[in-house]
């Protein structure tokens, strides 16, 4: 590599300064005597240059020179001879390059490559994405034993390009002895799935979930040299989930390799015994419920009405019971309190399963865990099993509840049962909390009654990971319920063993583990940023247009920040703080005679174009980005808050201040 003449001299001087700091020509002086003393006192031979080379390298100074000089190299492979500028609005969309990982020789790994896909007969038309050009891409998302992958994205095509490899510790949870090496036996009686989910972002950046499959990795077991390859056909979700989407080609390895393979008649009669059981613990269960129900209809015939959901259908079309949808679920040291992980949920994305066809019925769609995560959005019963499992996490009573709201549309709540008997709501999509204090029918017609402010007007049912009791009083009104769990004339339970057969943590269970939480991917400061300078073009445009204008006014765009932090607050634990230190400030920005207008508004994504046109809908906001008068400056503030799985809340407060000439 050649460099110009002034980088080479700019290069030796930057050397040359280096070795001056270190003091390396004095070392190098002490060394050359010592040399000298040492080695040419005997025969007085001459010294070349390799010797005192020698001599130096012996005694480290080379290698301390070379520590000192530090060359960056970055992922491109082109050299900077400088550090970069730090960017405030500019983020680095170049994948990050792969960390070779340190694999411990005493555990045993699979490792899983996805070697292309095939027959996405859906992107069949698709034209070749011109380099730079955005398109959509599909993500492959993995869990497996409490560890998460996900692949890099790629365009989506109809035979789409994945060529990515996943290293699955199989022994990741204690299982056994940690330091002997589990053997193909052990590993057989490891049932425990690869959750594989599909999902596509389109060039909006809106997520859609393609599949969702579940890999029995064990025939690898069974294979010559511990290697399987295996074309794996996705099936569609929800109501296309008998049609196939597409084929991934996909390699399963074992290292260390197994000394001793298993037979695949052994593997073959292993996942027969497990589908056996599995089948006959559900057929149990269902026989189960079937005569509960029945039992519950005779109570009162009107029963037949309320909403009370024993079994749902998952996004692959397989009707599991509710009770296995929730499941103790701690968020490690992404969330703090139980109000922190209502805020999480709420954040996440509301999105009803998509319907085929008008009509405007509600398809069922309760998504596992991982689906709902990787796609960050769902509908209300995914919010509220999510919830409620968190809930759980934190040491709660709680319970995912069924019922409506106004005009009757079917809706899920939490509710946590506190030890003093207080009933408190949860609702997942908003994160508000209501405390429940039932009417008493009998009282006098004068007595005063408690107002409800919660929306909801009647409850079916209510569950948790090893509790289901249907609603058995006289009226399922929610303002009346009194939710005496142990009265069993108003709350008829199910059997805890009968859930516990067919839910987890019993034994064989056809019901996917729960995937752990995962820390946020986004940059705050630098999204805010971002969001922040497209917001300030949008504006200026707007005017432009409008034939004024804009000069923005960045001190007081600043002041903004403490309002939209204590919004935040203020949803996260209910209470509210430095409000009077962000009025005195906005006071003193506003010199005498002048107007002062905010008007803040909340989001859960980040395109700063939809948030604009939202905005715009406003007729406050409106007033603000229109603003004529004399002195006119405007003020943008965004303040983004991320949460775990790239959840994020986006605070955004357009604000003016303007000389009022009556």
């Amino acid at each position: 590599m050649s460099l110009p003449p002034e980088k080479a001299s700019e290069l030796k001087q930057i050397i040359h300064q280096q070795l001056l700091k270190m003091d390396v020509h004095g070392r190098i002086r002490e060394v050359l005597a010592e040399t000298i003393r040492e080695e040419l006192a005997p025969e007085h031979q001459q010294l070349s240059t390799e010797d005192l080379i020698k001599a130096l390298r012996q005694r480290g100074i080379i290698d301390d020179v070379m520590k000192e000089l530090k060359f960056v190299t970055d992922v491109n492979g082109k050299e900077r001879t400088s550090a970069p500028k730090p960017s405030t609005h500019f983020v680095d969309r170049e994948p990050p390059v792969l960390k070779k990982t340190n694999i411990d020789p005493t555990r045993r790994y699979l490792y899983l490559q996805v070697l292309g896909g095939k027959a996405f007969l859906e992107h069949l038309q698709e034209p070749e994405p011109l380099p730079g050009q955005i398109c959509s891409t599909f993500t492959l998302c993995l869990h497996f034993r409490n560890q998460r992958f996900r692949s890099k994205p790629v365009p989506c095509a109809c035979e789409p390009d994945f060529q990515d490899g996943f290293l699955l510790e199989i022994h990741k949870d204690s299982l056994g002895d940690g330091s002997k090496m589990v053997d193909a036996t052990t590993m057989l009686s490891i049932c425990d799935p690869v959750h594989m989910v599909l999902i596509k972002t389109d060039t909006f950046g809106e997520t859609t979930l393609v599949a969702s499959y579940f890999l029995e990795w064990r025939s690898v077991l069974a294979a010559e040299n511990g290697i399987t390859n295996v074309a794996v056909e996705l099936l569609g979700v929800g109501t296309e989930s008998k049609v196939s989407v597409g084929v991934l080609n996909i390699r399963l390895e074992m290292y260390p390799q197994l000394n001793k393979t298993l037979s695949s008649e052994i593997t073959s009669t292993q996942f027969t015994l497990e589908r056996q059981k599995t089948a006959e613990k559900e057929r149990l269960f269902l026989v189960y419920a079937k005569q509960w129900w029945r039992e519950y209809l005779q109570i009162r015939p009107t029963h037949n009405t309320r909403l009370v959901k024993i079994f749902a259908q998952d996004e692959n079309g397989v009707n599991r019971p509710v009770c296995s949808y929730v499941r103790p679920l701690r968020a490690g040291r992404l969330l703090d309190t139980p109000r922190q992980a209502a805020r999480f949920v709420s954040v996440l994305g509301h999105e009803r399963a998509p319907v085929i066809g008008g009509g405007g019925g509600k398809q069922e769609q309760w998504c596992t865990l991982l689906a709902f995560l990787c796609r960050n959005k769902g509908d209300c019963e995914d919010h509220a099993n999510l919830l409620c499992s968190l809930l759980l996490g934190f040491g709660l009573e709680a319970f995912v509840c069924v019922g409506t709201k106004a005009k009757g549309v079917p809706h899920t709540w939490v509710m946590t049962c506190g030890s003093d008997g207080t009933i408190t709501f949860w609702e997942s999509l908003t994160g508000h909390r209501y405390i429940h204090r039932p009417i008493n029918p009998d009282d006098p017609p004068l007595a005063e009654q408690p107002k409800p402010l919660y929306p909801y007007r009647t409850i079916g049912c209510i569950f948790n990971h090893q509790k289901f009791f249907g609603n058995c009083q006289p009226s399922d009104a929610v303002e009346v319920c009194v939710f005496d769990l142990h009265n069993e004339s108003k709350w008829k339970p199910m059997s805890e063993e009968a859930i516990k057969s067919v839910c987890p943590p019993g034994a064989t269970s056809s019901v996917p583990p729960f995937p752990p939480l995962c820390a946020s991917t986004i940059d705050a400061a630098v999204a805010s940023n971002e969001i922040e300078v497209q917001l300030r073009i949008l504006v200026s445009e707007h005017r432009k247009d409008l034939g004024l204008s804009t000069v923005w006014d960045d001190q007081l765009s600043y002041l903004l920040s403490p309002a939209l932090a204590a919004y935040e607050l203020e949803r996260t634990a209910g209470v509210s703080a430095g409000n009077e230190e962000f009025q005195d400030a906005v006071r003193r920005a506003v010199p005498d005679g002048h107007t002062f207008k905010g008007f803040p508004i909340h989001f859960v994504h980040r395109n700063a174009r939809r948030a604009f046109a939202t905005c715009l809908r406003s007729p406050f906001c409106e007033e603000i980005i229109c603003c004529r008068g004399d002195q006119v400056r405007l003020a943008v503030r965004v303040r983004v808050f991320t949460y775990p799985e790239s959840a994020c809340a986006v605070w955004i407060m357009f604000a003016c201040k303007y000389r009022s000439v009556l």
